[in-house]
C-alpha cells in the first residue's frame, strides 16, 4: 500500500451515551486532516446514524458492544462501524423493526432516512449484513482542497 493509513479504534458499549464520544473523536480527526467545518459536521450525523442503527437494533435489550475503527489515510477518511449482533438472531423476527440487519441494501432504512441520509453525506457507503455475525457500515469522505479553503 502506498498510502500509509493510520488507525484510531475505539470500542464502546452499545448504548446511546456513548454515541458522544464517537462524535468528539471524529471530530478531533477530520479537523486535524484539514475538512471543513460542514463537512465534519456531515460526517458526524452519517456516524450517528451507522452507530445508532447498532445501539438500537443489533443487540435489543442486552449489552452489546460497537467497534469503530476511524482509518486516516493523506486523502480520505473512512469510519467503519461494527457490531457483533449476535442476539439479533434470538429477537423476534419483525417486519415493521427499521434496521439494517437481515435486509438487503436497497430495503435500508436507519432510523427512517439514515441509508439515503449516509449516501448523501459522504462520498461512499457500503453495508454487509449477516445473519448473527452483525453489520459492518463503513463510511468514507474524500479530502478535496478547494481554492476557497484558506
Amino acid at each position: 500500500m502506498s498510502d500509509d493509513v493510520q488507525k484510531v479504534t475505539l470500542q464502546l458499549p452499545a448504548s446511546a451515551e456513548y454515541v458522544d464520544i464517537v462524535r468528539l473523536n471524529l471530530y478531533g480527526i477530520a479537523s486535524k486532516m484539514g475538512f471543513s467545518y460542514e463537512e465534519i459536521e456531515d460526517m458526524k450525523v452519517a456516524v450517528s446514524e451507522a452507530c445508532n442503527n447498532s445501539v438500537l437494533y443489533a443487540y435489543g435489550q442486552e449489552d452489546g458492544i460497537v467497534d469503530v475503527i476511524f482509518e486516516v489515510g493523506s486523502d480520505a477518511l473512512s469510519i467503519t462501524v461494527k457490531d457483533e449482533g449476535e442476539s439479533f438472531e434470538r429477537m423476534e423476527s419483525s417486519g415493521d423493526r427499521l434496521s439494517l440487519h437481515d435486509k438487503d441494501l436497497n430495503e435500508v432504512q436507519i432510523g427512517g432516512l439514515g441509508f439515503y441520509l449516509m449516501q448523501a453525506l459522504m462520498d461512499d457507503v457500503s453495508v454487509t449484513s449477516e445473519a448473527g455475525k452483525g453489520t459492518v457500515v463503513t463510511l468514507t469522505k474524500r479530502l478535496t482542497l478547494s481554492e476557497e479553503r484558506v
